[in-house]
């Protein structure tokens, strides 16, 4: 019986072992992160060689600005939307680039969901255009007069003095912002 339950044992470690391994220490000891990689998720049992593009948590991209196809793809999905105001198309251009996580397109995809009129869909990706660049001072513009078309004066007061921060008072998105702070409740915003 006692050699019975060391076989158990042994068996039940030799299979934990892989699980353990699988998983660095960073993942252990402080639930995640660490070298780039997203260990949020457990490990696969037994462990796989995983695929580096999906484990690969998506920083801001400065090598998409450089990438002549990435920039050609941005200017694309930039005059759908300002230009022929076609946001749907647009989202979908940008979403093409594969670059979410870049601040410049995140923040458009937010931009062309609150003129579409889904606002939850519009904060999501400001919040995520703000994480990959906590100083990108169109998102905290854009942002702000969201807040005011929800009627969070208070909050597009924070975003103003968050551009002026970044870029003082004399940039266009800080300008645009206080115009629009300077309007009375209710105004309809033309921007």
């Amino acid at each position: 019986m006692i050699k019975s339950l060391m076989k158990l044992a042994t068996l039940a470690a030799t299979l934990a072992v892989p699980l353990i391994l699988s998983s660095p220490p960073s993942a252990i000891a402080a639930g995640g992160g660490g070298g780039g990689a997203d260990y949020s998720t457990p490990a696969p049992s037994p462990p796989q060689q995983k695929d580096k593009r999906t484990t690969r948590t998506k920083k801001p991209s400065k090598q998409g600005l450089a990438d002549p196809a990435f920039r050609e793809g941005y200017r694309a999905a930039y005059a759908t939307i300002y230009e022929r105001n076609d946001y749907a198309a647009g989202i979908d251009q940008l979403h093409a680039l594969g670059n979410d996580d870049h601040p410049n397109v995140a923040n458009l995809i937010g931009y062309s969901y609150r003129k579409l009129g889904d606002y939850k869909l519009s904060q999501v990706w400001y919040e995520r255009a703000l994480k990959a660049d906590p100083n990108h001072v169109l998102t905290w513009n854009y942002y702000g007069l969201w807040q005011i078309e929800q009627g969070n004066r208070d909050q597009a007061q924070y975003h103003l003095s968050r551009i002026a921060a970044i870029c003082g008072t004399d940039c266009n998105e800080y300008r645009t912002l206080a115009a629009a702070l300077e309007k009375p409740p209710g105004t309809g915003l033309v921007y």
